[in-house]
C-alpha cells in the first residue's frame, strides 16, 4: 500500500481561478466505482493523460481525481506561459543542453502546444484562454541585455526567429519605461491557465471521462490484478493508475529525496479602472519573462481573461516539506509591490488584490519522472518549472506508455536518467535558499 504522507497545502488564492465566473458545484467522488484507468491529479498532466487515453481508445473508462477544486492547485498558480523554445530556468540565459538537444525539445514543446490547441478547437474553448501572442524577454540593464543577445545568438544557431526590441518598443508594448530592451519570440502561447484547465475538464466530461474534484487520494493499494484508491468519501478500483501529481509523487513514497520542491510567489492587481488604464498605456495583453531567470515575470491581461490586471511574479523558496508559509507570501508580496512600482510608477498606488505561492517540482539533472513505477502504476511528474508544456508532455507520454503505444514523446522521457539523490536537509534547504537570495539580488534590476 502507498499511503499519502501529506496532501497539497496552498497559501493565498489561485488568482487565475478566482477572477473567473464561479462555476456550478462539480462532482466529488462519493461511493465506489470501477474504471480501466485512474489518474491522480487534475492539472495539465492529468487532464492531458485522460484526453490522450480517450483519443487512442474511445472505449476506455477513465476517472480523474483532483485533491481540491480544479485549477486551485499549481495549474491555477503559474504565469500562464506555454513556451516552445528552450527555457532552462537553471541556466543563465534559458539556453538548454546544446543545439541538438534543444532542437529535439523544441519539437516536443510544439507537440504539446499543438495538443493543447487541438483541445481548444475540439471543445470550443474560449480563444482568450489560449492566445498565441508570443512573449518578450525583458531587460532593464546592460547585463540583462547581454543575456538576451547571448540567447538570441543561440536561437539563431537553432534556426529560430527572434526580434530585438529597443526601449521605445518596450514602452509601446508594456507602457513601462523600466525596460531598456527586449527579445521577442513568437511561438509562446499566453494562457488563462485556470480557464484552460476548467474548459478541458468540461470537454472531457462531455466525452464520458469522469473528473472528480475535492477528492484527495489517501491510499493506493494493489489488490490482485487491479489497484484500489481510497478518497475521503469513496473508492476507485482501476486496472491501471497514472500518478499525475507532480511533486506529491514523493508524498506516496516514490522518488524520495530526489525531487526539489520550490515555491514561486506572485501577486495580481485589482481591476485597473479607466484612469489607471489611461495612465498606463501599452497593449491590453502581453507577457514579459526576465532576461535573467531569477528576475521578475510580468503579465498584463484584459477583460476576456478575467479583467484588466497585471501579474507580478518573483521570489523563490526551497521547501522540502512542500508547505509554504503565510509569512513567505507576505514577504514576497512586499517585493512585488516594489517591483510593480519600479515598472509602473504612474499607477504605483493600484492595490494588489491577490498574492499566492505556487509549487514547482524540479530534479537536479532536469529530468522528469515518467515511467512505470510498479506493474500497472505509472507516473507523469516533475515538471522542472515548465508546468504547462512539460506536464502536458509527461501526461501524453504516460498515457502512451500505459497503452503500449510507442511515441516520440514517451521515448524521450524513457531515455532520461533517474533524478539523482539530493543533499540531506537541512543543509540543502539552507544552501538553496541562500543561493536563491543571492541570485535574486544579482537579478534585482531585472
Amino acid at each position: 500500500m502507498h499511503k499519502a504522507e501529506r496532501l497539497p497545502v496552498h497559501r493565498g488564492p489561485a488568482a487565475w481561478n478566482s477572477i473567473l465566473p464561479a462555476e456550478p458545484a462539480s462532482p466529488q467522488l462519493e461511493g465506489d466505482i470501477s474504471v480501466d484507468v485512474a489518474i491522480v491529479g487534475g492539472g495539465f498532466a492529468g487532464l492531458s493523460a485522460a484526453r490522450r487515453l480517450r483519443l487512442n481508445d474511445p472505449q476506455i473508462r477513465v476517472a480523474v481525481l483532483e485533491a481540491g477544486p480544479l485549477a486551485d492547485g499549481a495549474s491555477g498558480r503559474n504565469s500562464g506561459f506555454m513556451i516552445d523554445l528552450p527555457h532552462d530556468i537553471q541556466s543563465e540565459d534559458y539556453a538548454g543542453k546544446g543545439v541538438s538537444a534543444d532542437r529535439k525539445m523544441i519539437g516536443l514543446n510544439r507537440a504539446a502546444i499543438d495538443f493543447a490547441r487541438s483541445a481548444v478547437e475540439e471543445y470550443g474553448i474560449n480563444p482568450a484562454f489560449f492566445d498565441p501572442l508570443g512573449k518578450i524577454n525583458g531587460a532593464a540593464s546592460g547585463t540583462g541585455h547581454a543575456l538576451n543577445v547571448s540567447y538570441a545568438e543561440h536561437l539563431k544557431h537553432l534556426g529560430e526567429d527572434s526580434e530585438m526590441l529597443d526601449a521605445r518598443d518596450m514602452h509601446e508594448v508594456t507602457g513601462s519605461r523600466h525596460y531598456t530592451s527586449g527579445l521577442f519570440t513568437p511561438g509562446t502561447v499566453l494562457l488563462q491557465p485556470a480557464g484552460y484547465i476548467r474548459s478541458v475538464a468540461a470537454g472531457l466530461r462531455r466525452d464520458g471521462i469522469q473528473v472528480f474534484e475535492r477528492s484527495p487520494v489517501a491510499t493506493i493499494d494493489k489488490s490482485g490484478q487491479s489497484w484500489e484508491l481510497s478518497t475521503t468519501k469513496g473508492r476507485v478500483r482501476a486496472g491501471k493508475v497514472i500518478m499525475a501529481n507532480n511533486g506529491h509523487l514523493e508524498s506516496f513514497g516514490f522518488a524520495r529525496k530526489r525531487l526539489m520542491h520550490v515555491f514561486l510567489y506572485a501577486s495580481m492587481t485589482a481591476e485597473l479602472d479607466d484612469a489607471a488604464l489611461s495612465k498606463l498605456g501599452g497593449r491590453s495583453r502581453w507577457g514579459v519573462t526576465p532576461s535573467d531567470p531569477m528576475g521578475t515575470t510580468m503579465r498584463r491581461i484584459d477583460t476576456a481573461q478575467g479583467g484588466n490586471r497585471i501579474v507580478t511574479r518573483t521570489c523563490a523558496s526551497y521547501l522540502p516539506g512542500m508547505v509554504p508559509s503565510e509569512a513567505g507570501v507576505e514577504r514576497a508580496a512586499k517585493v512585488h509591490r516594489r517591483k510593480f512600482a519600479d515598472r509602473f510608477p504612474t499607477i504605483a498606488d493600484v492595490p494588489m488584490e491577490y498574492s499566492w505561492a505556487g509549487h514547482l517540482c524540479l530534479s537536479w539533472n532536469g529530468v522528469a519522472v515518467m515511467r512505470e513505477l510498479e506493474s500497472g502504476l505509472f507516473s507523469a511528474c516533475c515538471d522542472n518549472g515548465l508546468g504547462t508544456v512539460r506536464s502536458t508532455l509527461t501526461g501524453i507520454a504516460a498515457a502512451d506508455l500505459l497503452l503500449g503505444r510507442h511515441s516520440e514523446i514517451s521515448a524521450h522521457f524513457l531515455a532520461e536518467a533517474e533524478p539523482p539523490k539530493l543533499i540531506p536537509s537541512p543543509f540543502a534547504e539552507i544552501g538553496a535558499n541562500l543561493y536563491f537570495r543571492w541570485k535574486e539580488w544579482q537579478a534585482r534590476e531585472e
